[in-house]
């Protein structure tokens, strides 16, 4: 049985810093891109950052400088560590898996960032 279980959301003052972390389970971690999406209120679900099985990294040019995203693969991890956070990026947060064949979601943690 697949699992993604998001942990760390919250809330934070704007300027502030929070770490998500996800577990995974239920299928081959080390063959997967790992990805972080989110989705604000109103708003469609967009990409944050994600990590390809060789460590490749990707951003949203929104997060760029701000956000990293990183994975180990002896503990079926993935974490993203959100620094500098701004009003905007309050959302859902979800950890997905992603291969060629098939996409894995958790069930999200909610970020909320005041000002």
């Amino acid at each position: 049985q697949v699992q993604l279980v998001e942990s760390g959301g919250g809330l934070v003052q704007s300027g502030g810093s929070l770490r998500l972390s996800c577990a995974a389970s239920g299928f081959n971690f080390r063959l997967y891109k790992m990805a972080w999406y989110r989705q604000a209120p109103g708003k469609q679900r967009e990409l944050v950052a994600s990590i390809s099985d060789t460590g490749y990294l990707d951003y949203a040019d929104s997060v760029q400088g701000r956000f990293t995203i990183s994975r180990d693969s002896a503990k079926n991890t993935v974490s993203l560590q959100m620094n500098s956070l701004k009003p905007e990026d309050t959302a859902v947060y979800y950890c997905v898996a992603l291969s060629r064949t098939e996409n894995y979601w958790g069930p999200g943690t909610q970020v909320t960032v005041s000002s």
